[in-house]
């Protein structure tokens, strides 16, 4: 019976609604999973898939078959009583999976062909929403009686009705060490951990894609994005280097009424004054050397759209006063032109610099910086957010871990200690840094230890003057400490270890919670 084999061509009424807890179809185009995916057929021939928690494969009828690579499980998947015992395999994982006593942990079932099917939980807030799983892998290649056996468990279900070439077929089998096994349980717990993470309610700065952190100066921050966002006002951004400026931009824009816009960034600081003034408003053909036709400026490009004006406080004089007509008036004229330019663009400016200096100085002029400074954003060095370097950490790592296309890994708590100690004069880029070298230097390990760390985390030897100062600090540390210990025993004992609802009572990320007890062996 031919049968028709993508989603998109299915009647809606043939597939069953799932119990409405997870958005698996979201889910699926989240950029991390589809990432994801592609690893587990490149690496293991095997394709990524959800249960929902009555163990029913999402998006699967016997209408609507994906083909598998292996060719077994296709030809099951494609005959009815096949599709019956592959499905009743699914569900059994997905009981077995939900009955793990540890969280995430895969469990592995056999099918009824014999191969395996290996899934992990999904749990979000302890209620049990489905299985992420991967299915139809042998671990040792079938030979001699195990092949035959193979064959006729198939022929078991097709009532014979084969005509692939069953010997290639099994040649063509998913076979996976005891290593590849499990590296692939550690990729389904990183999925569980994307999902999780996806589905839970999108609060603080978790609205804003890229801004990762709970710290209060993160929610005061965000706070004000919530307000900021839906106008159209201009707004400038202040901050230290590295401390995430652009992100912010971006956040505005992509929570803006420009979403659908384009954003366009260009840094003041990266070019000469004729070289800048070119490319933020074009030039027409033979209005210099070099200038053989016509190019738009990125203001024309980011017509209708935000326009990031990064390190604006580098800019020259001379471009500062075009730079006001186009804020003022929405007028511009290019390089080498006489006729003038109208746009509609929401400008976005960002500088490390103390404008309001500059301009009692006369470095810049007072009337831009008024125009500019319509709304002004802060954004907090890492030094004064410590507490959402675990959290961020976490993140650079399980970002990194996909791009590179390997295991998640995990941070010691001596690691986290000292990356929360440091004072991150490169703020959050010098972490992202830190994790990306980390995770190179730390290729066969599954927990990055400090000896992994740059030099500038270790401890430095203190000189004879600062003894007495460190004895104070040392003694007021202890007793804050003591006091934070405290709390967080008694609060464990409260909430009867429920770590999640603990931390969110504290007002700290969980990452960084676990830090703390793992820091105070309250374990």
């Amino acid at each position: 019976m031919a049968r028709r084999l993508h989603a998109s061509t299915i009647p809606a009424s043939r597939v069953l609604p799932s119990p409405d807890v997870l958005d698996f179809e979201r889910l699926q185009r989240l950029h991390s999973l589809v990432l994801l995916k592609d690893v587990i057929r490149k690496w293991f021939g095997l394709e990524l898939s959800f249960a929902d928690p009555t163990g029913r494969v999402v998006g699967r009828t016997e209408e609507t078959i994906v083909p598998p690579q292996n060719d077994f499980c296709r030809l099951s998947l494609f005959a009815k009583e096949g599709y019956s015992r592959c499905s009743q395999s699914v569900r059994v994982l997905s009981e077995k999976a939900a009955g793990q006593g540890k969280l995430r942990s895969p469990a592995c079932h056999d099918c009824h062909l014999g191969f395996e099917v290996l899934g992990a939980p999904i749990s979000i807030d302890g209620e049990g929403c489905g299985t992420v799983f991967v299915e139809g892998y042998a671990r040792r290649q079938p030979t001699g009686a195990d092949a035959e056996t193979l064959k006729l468990k198939l022929a078991e279900v097709t009532l014979g009705a084969v005509s692939t070439n069953l010997d290639r077929a099994i040649e063509k089998l998913p076979v996976l060490s005891p290593t590849d096994e499990t590296r692939l349980s550690d990729l389904l717990e990183l999925a569980v951990g994307e999902v999780t993470l996806a589905s839970q309610p999108r609060r603080g700065a978790q609205r804003f894609g890229e801004l990762v952190g709970t710290s209060e100066p993160m929610a005061e921050l965000v706070r004000l994005l919530e307000k900021v966002c839906p106008s159209d006002a201009t707004v400038l951004i202040e901050g230290e280097s590295g401390t995430g400026k652009e992100l912010v931009a971006r956040a505005i824009h992509a929570n803006g009424p420009r979403a659908q816009k384009a954003f366009v960034v260009q840094n003041c600081s990266a070019f000469n004054d004729e070289l800048l003034e070119s490319a933020l408003f074009g030039h027409l053909r033979g209005s210099f050397t070099g200038a053989i036709q016509d190019k738009k400026g990125l203001f024309e490009i980011a017509d209708g759209g935000t326009f990031f004006l990064d390190e604006i406080g580098d800019m020259s004089p001379a471009l500062q006063v075009k730079l006001l007509r186009v804020l003022q008036e929405g007028i511009f004229t290019p390089v080498g032109g006489t006729e003038p330019r109208q746009v509609d663009v929401r400008i976005i400016a960002a500088t490390h610099k103390d404008l309001k200096a500059m301009t009692s100085s006369g470095q810049f002029r007072q009337d831009l910086y008024y125009r500019i400074n319509v709304i002004r954003v802060r954004v907090p060095p890492l030094r004064e957010r410590r507490e959402d370097v675990p959290l961020l950490a976490e993140h650079f790592l399980r970002k990194l871990s996909l791009a590179r296309g390997v295991p998640p890994k995990q941070l010691s708590a001596e690691t986290l200690g000292a990356l929360v100690q440091h004072d991150w004069p490169g703020n959050v880029r010098e972490l992202q840094n830190e994790m990306e070298r980390m995770l190179v230097l730390g290729t066969d390990h599954a927990v990055l230890t400090p000896d992994l760390l740059s030099s500038r985390f270790r401890p430095q030897d203190e000189g004879p003057d600062r003894e007495e100062i460190g004895s104070k600090a040392g003694r007021l540390r202890s007793a804050l400490e003591a006091v934070e210990r405290d709390v967080i025993a008694q609060g464990l004992e409260r909430t009867r270890n429920n770590r999640s609802r603990l931390a969110r009572e504290l007002g700290i990320s969980r990452s960084n919670l676990l830090y703390k007890i793992q820091k105070y062996k309250l374990d």
